[in-house]
């Protein structure tokens, strides 16, 4: 493969990096950029049965999966000694793949765990299934996970973090908004179906329609005490720290030092960290005025959602009929090979990831990403230097953050040892339970120590990327650098506008609303003058106020119309619209030492390359329950509004395509974020 194009000899040998078969040419691109550029894409690839979208991201991510289904096909024939990593692989995955099996156990797997939470019958004994619950990873009532001390950023501390809501959001409990009334119906009617079908409710000597209706007026407290998604993206908001000592007499119902002794992080903890002080001051009057058949009927509700994903087929499809047809609006569940890989992924990943990059990651792909991402950084050295509403001073320390970013790039330089992992021949949910049990012991072993930041939090065959503002880390996993993000042989004006906006997206999401509070060493740490903070905040507001000015949907399920959220997206618009002008100034930079193709190739200038390849990666079809659910719960703004809402904030865009006022794509220039 052609290394980084530097000079004429290799412009005859690459491609303009555009499909001209993506296009939609009966749109007119002043109007509908993302209709022009997406649209044959669409044509070409409508939505099957088996998602709810489907996009560039899922083209690549439907690829690796039938990658790795190869790679565990091969280990699964070969003769693999007892208990190496091949014969877990394959005995997992074997297991998953025996339907007969799965069809005889039936419930049988799942049993013993609900005849252990019917055997409660003190406090002590729901505080005591309570732990046994956590150490398998389903986390009732709220999670104690691992994350960064945000005053310490090289340490790791325990957070306690709300949860315990088979609904999903709260906002699904107490808001009528959407479809939410109907969703709650449906989610009592799959309660009342899973307690008969399991047997609790014969074995708990209550109706099932009688244990739905507890539950789900538990989980509504529950949710009324919750943080919404805004408040949890407050950084400092969700920081609060105290002792083990000031945690007992805040909530004095929840034993704190009995739950980290018996997880083995009590010795060494200094302080741990309340993320929603208010949802545990709920918690804790839960844990005084709960009686103990309530608790009984919560956690056997959840240890059956948690199962059945594993059991037989009527288990599976009685979840899929609501969390896939009800909520998704996706017409039949993916093939079982698909999910039983998915489920040896999860367990295995990085042991998957480490063959994965051996057979399809070149060597040469990690050495042009690396000069990308060395361009990319330059370019938004030189955007911060740019920036007119931002003083020397904190501009100074800007790129002291920038200068100690740290890159990853395709796979970790040590791989995670599975060695202890014990994979039985008994049951697939037997060894879905051991493998929670694993990843459990192993994220509780990292709390009370430094923090290791040669660790990934995605696997090489992951289709994403990330930035993690408590380590100051970007990181490209191996399965995103290929086509339409990352083409080897295409011209670098394609690739900027593809994987160099990615690449610009996670460096400025280190200076987005969120990120921008962590310092250079990930502390949480306000490094901003005054006047600064306030011209940001003023600035930011063009992107709140563009995307939330969207109409998703004409009846967002109640009648009225659905628009997008530009305060919950703030974050990744910001991180979209920096990266397209980081990237589009190293494109710039680029061209004039004689990387890119400055000529027309396929009639397009690079500037107009560049914003083609941009838009071709949120190419997707998306229905209705798809658009509702995203729009309502994610960070992310859908595809469409990535491209049509955020381009005409681009003033390059503007000039590039001669984008006039009167045009659809216009934006007057004083309504255009200025920010990175």
């Amino acid at each position: 493969m052609a290394v980084i194009a530097t000079g004429c000899q290799h412009k005859a040998q690459l491609t303009s990096g555009i499909d001209a078969d993506n296009f939609d040419t009966t749109a007119r691109l002043q109007d509908d950029f993302y209709q022009y550029a997406c649209g044959g894409w669409m044509a070409k690839n409508p939505l099957d049965a088996e998602h709810s979208r489907y996009g560039a991201f899922d083209v690549l991510s439907e690829n690796a999966l039938k990658n790795i289904n190869g790679i565990i096909d091969s280990v699964k024939v070969a003769k693999n000694a007892a208990g190496s990593l091949e014969d877990k692989i394959a005995t997992m995955y074997n297991l998953g793949m025996d339907s007969a099996k799965l069809q005889a156990d039936g419930v049988a797997p799942l049993t013993p765990y609900l005849e252990e939470i019917n055997n409660v019958k003190t406090s002590d004994d729901v505080w005591a299934e309570m732990l046994r619950m956590h150490k398998r990873g389903n986390t009732v009532l709220f999670g104690v996970f691992g994350e960064a001390d945000k005053d310490d950023a090289k340490m790791c501390i325990a957070w306690a973090y709300q949860g315990g809501l088979g609904l999903g959001d709260r906002d699904r409990y107490v808001k009528d908004e959407g479809k939410n009334k109907q969703f709650r119906e449906g989610y009592v009617k799959l309660m009342e179906q899973l307690f008969a079908m399991s047997g609790y409710d014969k074995l708990s000597g209550k109706s099932a329609d009688k244990l739905a209706a507890t539950v789900m007026a538990f989980e509504t407290r529950l949710a009324r005490a919750m943080n919404t998604q805004l408040e949890n993206r407050n950084p400092q908001g969700t920081f609060n720290r105290y002792t083990v000592e000031e945690a007992a007499t805040f909530t004095p119902n929840i034993d704190w030092k009995g739950y980290f002794a018996e997880m083995n992080i009590l010795d060494g903890m200094k302080s741990f960290n309340i993320a929603q002080p208010k949802y545990f001051t709920e918690v804790n009057k839960v844990m005084k005025d709960t009686d103990v058949e309530t608790f009984k009927a919560y956690f056997a509700w959840h240890e059956i959602l948690g199962a059945t994903p594993y059991l037989s087929d009527d288990f599976v499809q009685a979840r899929f009929d609501f969390y896939g047809k009800q909520i998704s609006g996706v017409e039949q569940n993916r093939p079982r090979w698909k999910r039983v890989t998915g489920t040896v992924e999860g367990a295995m990943g990085e042991a998957l990831g480490k063959l994965y990059v051996e057979k399809y990651f070149p060597a040469e792909a990690k050495t042009r990403m690396e000069t990308l991402v060395h361009n990319l950084i330059t370019a938004l050295g030189q955007r911060i230097d740019m920036a007119t509403w931002m003083t020397d001073s904190t501009k100074a320390n800007a790129h002291k953050k920038l200068e100690t970013i740290y890159v990853k790039i395709g796979y970790p330089n040590k791989w995670r040892d599975y060695s202890k992992l014990d994979i039985k021949n008994d049951s697939y949910y037997a060894n879905v339970v051991r493998s929670n049990e694993f990843d459990m012991e192993y994220m509780f072993s990292k709390i009370n120590k430094p923090v290791d930041k040669d660790e990934w939090l995605m696997t090489p065959q992951t289709v994403n990327a990330y930035y993690n503002p408590t380590t100051n880390e970007i990181c490209f996993p191996a399965a995103i650098l290929q086509p339409p993000f990352f083409n080897m042989q295409a011209d670098e004006a394609a690739n900027y506008g593809a994987i160099g906006v990615v690449i610009g997206h996670e460096l400025t999401h280190g200076f987005d609303d969120q990120g921008r509070q962590y310092d250079e060493q990930g502390n949480l740490n306000d490094w901003w003058t005054e006047t600064d903070a306030k011209n940001f905040d003023n600035n930011k507001q063009a992107l709140v106020d563009a995307f939330s000015a969207v109409k998703v949907l004409e009846d967002g399920g109640n009648g009225e119309p659905l628009y997008g959220n530009g305060q919950l997206t703030l974050g990744e618009n910001i991180a979209d619209n920096g990266g397209l002008h980081v990237s589009y100034l190293a494109m710039k930079n680029a061209m004039q030492q004689g990387q890119v193709n400055k000529e027309k190739m396929d009639n397009f200038t690079p500037e107009q390359r560049f914003f083609l390849a941009y838009a071709a990666v949120w190419a997707s079809n998306i229905n209705t329950e798809g658009i509702l659910n995203l729009t309502q719960n994610d960070v992310h703004s859908l595809g469409r509004n990535r491209v049509n809402v955020a381009l005409p904030q681009i003033t390059e865009f503007i000039e590039a395509f001669g984008i006039k006022e009167g045009d659809g794509m216009w934006l007057a220039p004083e309504k255009r974020a200025q920010l990175w």
